[in-house]
């Protein structure tokens, strides 16, 4: 054998001496050569290669025999079975399809949020030039009448009054049933509430780790937020002036949990924190909130009837005015004076956007609702962490962790009756 080896090596060596001496003109040189390996080959033990004289190396083949041969267990390494079982390829299947219909919310969120932003801009526009073309109509009628009682030649004045008053009648029923300012201030919070879901969907889907429940959740407020916040007018639209004022909901049901027996977080102290906080904002930024949306919602609605009704009124007093008469003269006096106050009525409401200021204690009181909904299902449920759940309240109130413990003291020390009193809010927000 060693024979046979030392004969392939001198013809290797003759087929290269030969190929360099054909190609001595080229400035590469080509080897070439050709081992022919027999179809069985019995078990031999392969010596080590002929050291040439001086040389220090071992052969290529002796150097990466080791990586040579555990490349090639790698490759023929066979699968292992956990990797091909149904159970596995399940699961992972599960989690794409989840992960399918997360990006699926996420998607409609995020067009909700433009929808809303563009709707919102729309309907401000609508406040602003339904408000001038109003005013406008107002004062020119209110000019004409007075024109028309000094001088009773111009005939045409008294209508072309009567019938500005009459549109401007129409257009202020219209605007003050709508309130254009209020619905603006719907489109702002459902553009914030829904940009905060979208938020939270990207968050679980960094985290990565989704369940079926985290699907029904989001799709719960996804549809929670379209019944707060509609964007129709006609049959969906929220009542803009009910019997009763109450806070806004944008959130889902709680649904019904058990107690979780790990403490996760919890301690018998911070439960007691969390109902004590609970207790101060029911009791002063509830009832509060909740007192001054009541003032403005009366007062939206007087406004909202008395516009119409001024102009309704200068309408009719136009249409007889003159100064031929007592009642002509009383008639124009009654145009004027309800022509400006229209024109000032429509101005304090629409101009100072009392529907928006009534929209906002609404959605201040439902921010407050939420918070004593959330603690009361924490401090019952343990859903949340605790200690992430406090500092969590202690932001939205806009308070550090050591206001907020300050001001669980306080309001425990009135519900021992100590006559200790709370003489701040819980939020320093707003």
């Amino acid at each position: 054998m060693a024979s046979s080896l030392r004969a392939s090596s001198f013809f290797m060596h003759a087929s290269a001496s030969t190929s360099s001496s054909s190609n001595g003109s080229c400035n590469s040189k080509r080897i070439s050569a050709a081992i022919h390996v027999p179809n069985k080959v019995p078990s031999l033990r392969i010596a080590a290669p002929m050291r040439s004289p001086g040389a220090d190396k071992t052969s290529f083949i002796e150097e990466h025999k080791t990586a040579i041969l555990e490349t090639i267990k790698q490759q023929t390494r066979p699968l292992s079975p956990s990797s091909l079982s149904p159970s596995s390829i399940s699961t992972k299947n599960n989690n794409e399809l989840l992960m399918s219909e997360v990006y699926m919310i996420l998607q409609e969120v995020s067009d909700r949020v433009e929808m809303h932003k563009n709707i919102g801009e729309q309907r401000n526009n609508w406040n602003t030039l339904l408000l001038n073309s109003v005013n406008m109509m107002t004062l020119t009628a209110t000019t004409m009448t007075g024109l028309a009682a000094s001088d009773p030649s111009h005939v045409g004045l008294n209508m072309s009054s009567f019938l500005l008053f009459t549109a401007a009648t129409g257009m202020l029923a219209i605007m003050n049933k709508i309130q254009p300012s209020q619905l603006v201030e719907e489109q702002r919070n459902a553009t914030r509430l829904f940009k905060r879901l979208e938020q939270e969907i990207r968050v679980l889907i960094a985290v990565g780790r989704l369940t079926k429940a985290d699907v029904e959740s989001l799709m719960e407020k996804v549809f929670a937020l379209d019944r707060a916040y509609p964007l129709p007018l006609l049959g969906a639209m929220i009542e803009k002036f009910p019997s009763q004022f109450k806070p806004a909901r944008w959130w889902p049901e709680e649904s019904v949990e058990t107690r979780s027996e790990s403490r996760n977080g919890w301690s018998a102290a911070l439960e007691t924190q969390m109902r004590d906080i609970v207790r101060v904002i029911k009791a002063k930024d509830s009832e509060d909130y909740e007192r001054l949306g009541s003032i403005f919602l009366k007062l939206n609605k007087v406004l909202a009837v008395s516009g119409p009704v001024l102009t309704g009124v200068a309408a009719l007093a136009s249409a007889f005015a003159s100064n031929q008469s007592q009642i002509g003269s009383v008639a124009a006096a009654a145009a004027l004076v309800g022509g400006a106050l229209a024109c000032a009525v429509n101005s304090f409401e629409h101009g100072g956007q009392v529907g928006m200021v009534a929209e906002m204690y609404r959605n201040c009181a439902g921010q407050f609702k939420h918070m004593e909904e959330s603690i009361e299902s924490n401090v019952g449920h343990r859903r949340e962490n605790g200690e992430v759940f406090e500092m969590k309240v202690a932001l939205q109130l806009g308070r550090s962790l050591s206001e907020l413990r300050n001001l669980a003291r306080k309001s425990s020390s009135l519900g021992r009756g100590d006559g200790a009193t709370v003489d701040e809010f819980a939020s320093k927000l707003f």
